[in-house]
């Protein structure tokens, strides 16, 4: 299992829990809102959403923030930038970008949960230019080539 070192950011948000995984099986952990007066997202509205939290996330892995499925569903009020991603060397708080898509306005209180945190291992690359690739019976066909089904 691995570990990631956390702070708080901000005093006063003691009461605020930090990351939690819902469910035995969940990837990810509910992060939560860390405000001291409510905020309301207007519909096609936009809002960064402090969660006084920072993390030391090991060199080789990624932090990524990602909307919650019900947010979404019922209220349409996805993380902007979903997944985020959250650098091995940033050590500032980490904010929420939210956007309501919804057709009404949206209030966030102190505590709420308003997105997921996934922890992913990645690979960093040397790109080797070439003039040419191999061939593949796809070829260079994209977004919606493979058919409808």
């Amino acid at each position: 299992m691995l570990s990631i070192s956390i702070t708080r950011t901000t005093s006063g948000f003691d009461d605020i829990a930090l990351p939690h995984y819902a469910t035995e099986g969940a990837a990810g952990a509910d992060v939560r809102a860390a405000l001291t007066a409510s905020v309301t997202i207007p519909a096609g509205g936009v809002a960064m959403i402090p969660t006084a939290i920072a993390v030391h996330i090991p060199d080789g892995y990624e932090m990524q923030v990602r909307s919650r499925s019900g947010l979404a569903a019922k209220h349409g009020v996805f993380c902007l930038n979903a997944p985020g991603t959250i650098d091995s060397d940033y050590r500032g708080e980490i904010n929420v970008i939210l956007a309501n898509f919804g057709k009404e306005a949206f209030t966030i209180e102190r505590g709420d949960r308003i997105a997921q945190l996934v922890v992913a291992k990645y690979e960093r690359i040397v790109w080797k230019e070439t003039t040419t690739l191999n061939q593949t019976e796809r070829g260079s066909g994209g977004f919606g080539s493979t058919g409808k089904q």
